[in-house]
């Protein structure tokens, strides 16, 4: 079931840590509502299991739906080279900031937009390592139009790596081609996906199973 709201003002954000890296057990500030961040026992699994399979050093990550921006800036802290975050709300894409430069990460650029807004434009290149975390509230067909999205403005390439954290209840991404699903794996209430922008070359390491 969807979380509620919480009604507590902005100065009662909660905190949660980065989990490794140049920043790792330092504290970053969490949207007290309207966002749902990924738990850390989550993100230290999910990032556990992508630096087994590849090297994050120099990929450019897009965190959409970025909220506090704890996973665009747990890929930085773990040697990402540039990371872009989109957060419509103004309240939120403020925080984020803040947390960047607290942890004193540099090679942010955060877009305040809508997700949709954002990727109906190109980007200059593609990105590697694209991550989607979004609130319960936003349904899947709204999803499953922003990967296409991904795909058709090119905001992926072959070998680029699509994560999507969505309840267990939700339906199953739908995957406009290239992007074909290679994983998924369940986290109590929780479903994290990893899908692969195929081409002639793209294959992940046998550890990302």
């Amino acid at each position: 079931m969807p979380r509620k709201p919480c009604t507590a003002g902005w100065d009662d954000g909660r905190v949660m840590r980065i989990v490794a890296g140049s920043a790792g057990g330092r504290r970053i500030e969490v949207p007290p509502r309207g966002t749902r961040p990924t738990r850390e026992r989550v993100r230290e699994s999910l990032f556990s299991a992508l630096e087994s399979a590849l090297d994050l050093s120099g990929l450019r990550v897009l965190d959409l739906y970025a909220g506090s921006g704890a996973l665009g800036l747990e890929a930085l802290s773990r040697g990402a080279a540039q990371a872009t975050f989109v957060e419509s709300d103004r309240r939120a894409a403020r925080l984020l900031r803040r947390n960047a430069e607290k942890l004193g990460l540099r090679h942010v650029r955060i877009e305040q937009t809508t997700v949709a807004a954002a990727l109906a434009a190109r980007p200059r290149e593609p990105y590697d390592l694209v991550l989607i975390d979004p609130p319960y509230a936003v349904d899947s067909a709204q999803l499953n139009q922003e990967y296409g999205l991904l795909v058709t403005h090119g905001w992926t390439a072959p070998e680029s790596l699509v994560i999507v954290e969505r309840p267990v209840q939700s339906d199953e991404p739908r995957w406009p081609e290239p992007l074909v699903v290679s994983r998924h794996k369940n986290y109590g209430d929780t479903v994290v996906y990893w899908a692969v922008h195929a081409g002639p070359d793209a294959a992940l390491d046998d550890a990302i199973e």
